[in-house]
């Protein structure tokens, strides 16, 4: 079937499915039980209209909302148009969470697993010939896949309203309206957001609801249709979960060693809980004899552990284990094997989740563990010399002589202090009770020097490690532009080190480096940050085999392509061979969680991807992805007019002045959707080097200009069509995954741009020239992409995604008038009442266009 044709029986489906779907339960809005204003329902429609019909002629916010009310509701007062703008918020609000139900609930009519790199492709070359199934299951024996879920603020839906989800999502698969109903009245009377900022430990409780609804069965059901179909038994690890929440504390002051005690303690007992539910099954259908006793010894002890507290716990996988392990051979030698099945599947579980369930990563900044390591020597007798600190790089390394010690932190010590030196040593009870795999990462951000990993090592052998069973691996995390360049010397100090070396293998010489993506794009850009955590991967992965060492990349990826989303399996299925891609590890955060992993059919769907991608990336490489000298040269040339092009953007004087007063930049802190801050140095003047990725990539998306995700892009090919390098740049999108899957992406982050909205600042005094240069890239961008790849309009080769984004931009364009309708207003006024009420109106918006973006933040 031509591929044309299969695209448009894709985007037919979606339309029947998803499209048609939504227009007919969106009438259900008209009965939602908001009663302060009851016409709301019926005036919305009218709403929509409005806004799309001003934004298309590219009036103002003001002007639209004003001759709204002048037209359909005249005579209000100020007052009761913004409360009215306020029920419109709530509506759209739920009208996103529809839109997200009928299309998980369509997921697999939408979705044809047979072409999209999902596990059953990988079993349907296996059933091939059996030298292909051998060739797949040693691959997979080297194979392992961890995703790990990050505390980042942009998951708006609470766990009251992700259950009516999923109710809804299974109503809708049945077309069951009077439940939808039910449903939808339900979402109208529950609130959306939280009166007070969330604790580290309620954001981790949020996201453990991921874990025990969702990731328990897809990993489960994945694992064992693996060990089904494949020779697997020598790699218990293929998947693997990790947990951020409770651990990562870098710049957040709210994470403490409580919080982490926490947190590991409720990812225990919540694991024995999903055990005792699916033994209570095992229960029913296992009464026979010679089983009795072991049924009841277990069930106290699931049980016990699932509810009740317990007092210095122990590890207890090995005894789930052994135990399941002996019930089952028990029924195959005297039960003629019957409801082995259901052991056998409480086994795989145990297996994968242990008493840990995710592990927990421990995350902070360099800088503070530095002072850390200073306040130590200090304090104690180390070895370390009284000069340490005037000494460079390399007298620092053969300095240092790794002495134990067991020195407790003062109470009187910085929190910071206090915090690292107790967390240090919580991490052993943390493995005590939840076995090794509970928390055995310490992820260093703002990684510079070799010495940062090494004084850390130090610092946990004077806290109470012993050198032969410091069972943790050091993970340096490398962010800026700088820093990834510098990242293979780094790392080469560290594998040449006796002490570092001798620590890698007993760890099984295996070494994980974390790269963000984030901070590299706020710092350089688009094109710039992809290509430089390309080029990273290239020299340290090079590095990794020049010592003998395993590598594994852990990716910090966020939801949208300006912070590493979009179609990531696509780039790790892009790797050649110059990266190591055995192991892929990378952070799933903000709405990606729930959009690509909130049912447990989308959960291992995009699990499978990403498996598969792994998989058929080292099995058929794609020799194209092994980029050439030419092909590097080009690139880089391309990276660097953006990066000139992106910094000369950010030096402008007035940057941060328009994003702290066109967009919600200023505002985000009272959002209370997460516990860490906007900002680094919370109580300092705004510093674009303080801003927060997330932060700075949210404010632009609400812009309508997700200037992060393109900027510069266009630029960088005009240059390379005028010096007569346009047809080399072809070749490198149609043969290099890597290079279509980065533009790709930017395309998709360019389909969320919409500067009709702003199109009145073309007017402004102080602010047009910038504005008309922002506008400006994004055309140029977007012709110069669209030659490039011949097509007539943006993402024409994804019609479903490009269809679902445009009717989520047209679901809350409304709330990205009301938004800059607000923020105008806030502008013109002095009255402190009227700046409070408009805040609270941009604060609302901000919700519904972050959750209808799905990987906007």
């Amino acid at each position: 079937m031509p591929s044309t044709l299969r695209l448009s029986q894709k985007e037919s489906v979606f339309n029947q499915e998803v499209v048609k779907r939504f227009e007919l339960y969106n009438s259900l809005f008209q009965t939602l039980p908001f009663y302060q204003v009851k016409e709301i329902g019926q005036l919305l429609p009218f709403f929509s209209a409005h806004c799309e019909k001003g934004a298309a002629e590219q009036q103002s916010p003001g002007d639209i909302i004003d001759s709204f009310f002048k037209k359909y509701v005249p005579g209000v007062d100020h007052g009761e148009e913004l409360n009215r703008l306020f029920r419109f918020i709530q509506y759209i609000e739920r009208q996103v969470v529809l839109f997200d139900a009928i299309e998980d609930s369509s997921f697999g009519k939408i979705t044809n697993k047979d072409d999209t790199g999902s596990l059953q492709s990988l079993i349907q070359q296996a059933a091939q010939s059996e030298d292909a199934r051998a060739n797949i299951s040693k691959q997979l024996q080297d194979f392992s896949l961890r995703l790990v879920l990050t505390a980042h603020p942009t998951q708006f839906y609470p766990d009251s309203v992700l259950g009516i989800m999923t109710d809804m999502i299974e109503a809708l698969r049945s077309n069951d309206i009077a439940t939808i109903d039910v449903l939808l009245q339900q979402l109208g009377k529950t609130p959306f957001f939280n009166k007070k900022s969330p604790t580290p430990v309620d954001e981790a409780r949020s996201l453990v609801w991921f874990l025990e609804n969702i990731f328990y069965h897809a990993l489960s059901s994945i694992q064992s249709k693996l060990e089904d179909e494949f020779d697997i038994e020598g790699n218990p690890n293929v998947l693997e979960l990790g947990f951020w929440p409770g651990g990562d504390r870098d710049g957040n002051p709210n994470v403490t060693t409580d919080t982490t005690r926490e947190v590991a303690t409720l990812l225990r007992q919540i694991i024995f809980r999903c055990y005792y539910r699916d033994f209570r099954n095992l229960k029913r259908r296992i009464t026979f004899r010679g089983l009795t006793d072991t049924i009841t010894s277990l069930e106290k002890v699931l049980y016990d552990n699932a509810f009740n507290q317990q007092e210095n716990p122990e590890n207890l996988q090995p005894y789930l284990l052994q135990t399941l392990r002996e019930m089952r051979d028990t029924l195959i030698n005297n039960h003629d094997g019957l409801f082995v099945n259901i052991v056998e599947s409480m086994i795989e579980k145990v297996k994968l989740f242990g008493s840990y369930f995710a592990t927990l990563d421990i995350r902070q900044d360099s800088r503070v563990l530095r002072d850390v390591f200073k306040y130590t020597t200090e304090k104690v007798y180390t070895g370390v010399p009284k000069n340490y600190a005037e000494m460079d790089e390399v007298a620092k390394l053969k300095s240092l002589p790794f002495n134990q010690a067991d020195f407790k932190c003062p109470d009187n010590a910085e929190p910071l202090i206090q915090d690292t030196l107790n967390t240090i040593r919580l991490m052993k009870q943390i493995q005590h009770s939840n076995g090794e795999k509970g928390c055995q990462r310490f992820i260093i951000s703002n990684c510079q020097q070799a010495s940062d990993i090494l004084q850390l090592i130090a610092l946990h052998l004077w806290s109470g490690w012993e050198k032969d069973k410091l069972s943790i691996d050091f993970m340096p995390l490398f962010e800026t532009v700088n820093d990834l360049k510098h990242a293979s010397e780094v790392m080469e100090r560290l594998y040449t080190h006796p002490f570092y070396k001798s620590h890698l293998k007993k760890r099984g010489n295996r070494q994980i480096i974390m790269l963000g993506f984030s901070d590299s794009t706020k710092d350089g850009g688009y094109l710039m940050a992809n290509w430089s955590i390309y080029k990273a991967k290239v020299e340290l992965t090079a590095m990794a085999r020049k010592h003998g060492i395993q590598l594994a990349f852990f990716d910090g990826r966020g939801g949208p392509p300006a912070r590493g989303g979009g179609k990531t399996h696509k780039f790790y299925a892009s790797m050649g061979k110059e990266i190591a891609n055995d192991h892929i590890q990378l952070t799933i955060q903000g709405q990606t969680v729930s959009s690509q992993y909130g049912s447990v059919e989308t959960a291992r769907f995009n699990t499978e991807q990403l498996i598969s991608a792994g998989i058929t990336s080292a099995l058929h490489p794609n020799h194209h992805d092994l980029l050439d000298s030419k092909h590097k040269a080009l690139i880089a040339d391309m990276a660097e007019t953006s990066h000139k092009l992106f910094l000369d953007l950010r030096e402008h004087p007035l940057f941060l002045e328009y994003l702290e007063k066109y967009s919600p930049l200023k505002l985000l802190s009272q959002i209370n959707i997460s516990s860490r801050p906007t900002k680094r140095n919370a109580g300092a003047k705004l510093k674009l080097e303080d801003l927060r990725a997330i932060s700075f990539v949210t404010s632009w998306s609400q812009l309508k200009q997700n200037i992060p995700g393109f900027y510069g892009v266009g630029t960088a090919l005009k240059k390379m069509k005028d010096n007569g390098s346009w047809e080399d740049v072809r070749d490198l999108y149609y043969k290099s995954g890597f290079f279509k899957t980065m533009l790709d992406n930017c395309m998709m982050s360019m389909s969320k741009s919409d500067f009709r909205v702003t199109a009145y600042m073309e007017q402004d005094k102080k602010f047009a020239k910038f504005w008309k240069g922002l506008k400006a890239e994004y055309e140029l961008t977007k012709q110069m992409l669209l030659e490039l790849t011949e097509t007539k309009v943006l993402m024409e080769e994804f019609p479903v995604d490009r269809r679902s984004i445009a009717v989520r931009e047209r679901i809350v364009l409304p709330l990205v008038i009301i938004q800059h309708y607000a923020l105008q207003c806030i502008n013109k006024t002095d009255d402190e009442e009227l700046i409070g009420i408009y805040n609270k109106l941009v604060i609302r918006t901000v919700y519904g266009i972050v959750n209808a973006g799905r990987n906007l933040a």
